[in-house]
């Protein structure tokens, strides 16, 4: 993934994002994930981020996001859940048949940084700076 620019900084945020279903129902099939791609796409782009790959089983998805520094990982998750949520059910009425409540998701979600060099070769980086005497 390449680096991106703002006013005074370059950057390369990429995140991994796990979302499961509550109750770890199977609710996605096909058009489901599909809606889920589409409508993660615009969300992320308002954010000024890029959705870089997204796939998903029946009961979890797995999202890898690029990110600019202002957006926080846990807002972001929590917003992409949301909205999710309540488009998914609207868009897709065989969702709804799963739960009683207005709800799709677990309030637990997984999120990893990721990307770049490998930590053991950014301490190596580090500890071989020139320090000055």
């Amino acid at each position: 993934m390449a680096t991106s620019k703002k006013y005074h900084c370059v950057y390369e945020l990429s995140y991994h994002f796990v979302f499961v279903t509550k109750y770890r129902r199977s609710v996605f099939g096909p058009h489901e994930l599909d809606e889920l791609g589409r409508i993660w796409t615009g969300l992320l782009a308002d954010w000024g981020g890029e959705l870089a790959e997204f796939n998903g089983e029946a009961d979890h998805v797995h999202l890898l996001v690029k990110l600019p520094p202002t957006a926080s990982p846990s807002v972001v998750a929590n917003n992409l859940k949301t909205v999710s949520s309540r488009l998914l059910r609207k868009r897709c009425p065989g969702v709804r048949r799963f739960y009683d409540e207005p709800v799709l998701w677990s309030r637990s979600y997984f999120v990893s940084s990721c990307g770049g060099a490998p930590l053991a070769v950014i301490k190596q980086y580090i500890q071989a700076q020139e320090r000055p005497i």
